[in-house]
């Protein structure tokens, strides 16, 4: 096969690849942004006295408990995701879109607190340690594809600049 007509018939494809792989790093890029902070809130929270000895409980479930555990939080908001769905088919778009923002904020932060009391014992597991290995040498080519794009360059020096703005705001 020419090499123009094979460029020809695989272009829909690079095309394709191109635009999946940016879908994922805005995921990542959203994870990222929420994974940490909304961590860190669930760890005060976690400090309460009744809530201490929970955590104490999570942290030392053995690998296949661990398991369980973090994935009990993606079981429960299905029903709450399905709830948003129903609500806007009723016509109550932006109810549903609340509904669903809020099922991801929550959700996120319970599995990023999950992650962080089970990490230990979850990566025991052979099959979880490679796919985590994986996950995160993947993520770190994205993240990095992303970070050098012109709009995340753009969107840093905004930043930058309200910070600044805001800084000076305060300080008069």
């Amino acid at each position: 096969m020419p090499p123009i007509l094979r460029k020809l018939l695989l272009w829909p494809l690079h095309l394709i690849a191109g635009l999946a792989g940016w879908l994922l790093a805005l995921v990542i890029v959203f994870e990222e942004w929420g994974w940490e902070p909304l961590q860190r809130v669930l760890a005060r929270i976690g400090r309460w006295p009744g809530l201490r000895w929970i955590e104490g409980a999570v942290r030392s479930l053995p690998p296949w408990g661990a398991v369980l555990v973090f994935a009990l939080p993606s079981l429960m908001l299905l029903p709450i995701k399905l709830l948003a769905l129903w609500t806007i088919g009723q016509g109550h778009v932006l109810l549903g879109m609340l509904i669903i923002v809020a099922a991801k904020l929550v959700g996120t932060a319970v599995l990023a607190r999950l992650f962080t009391l089970t990490q230990p014992a979850l990566l025991q597991l052979r099959w979880f340690a490679w796919l985590y290995g994986h996950w995160t040498r993947i993520k770190a080519v994205l993240l990095a594809r992303v970070r050098a794009s012109w709009p995340w360059r753009v969107g840093r020096v905004l930043k930058r600049q309200w910070r600044q703005r805001w800084q000076a705001w305060r300080a008069r």
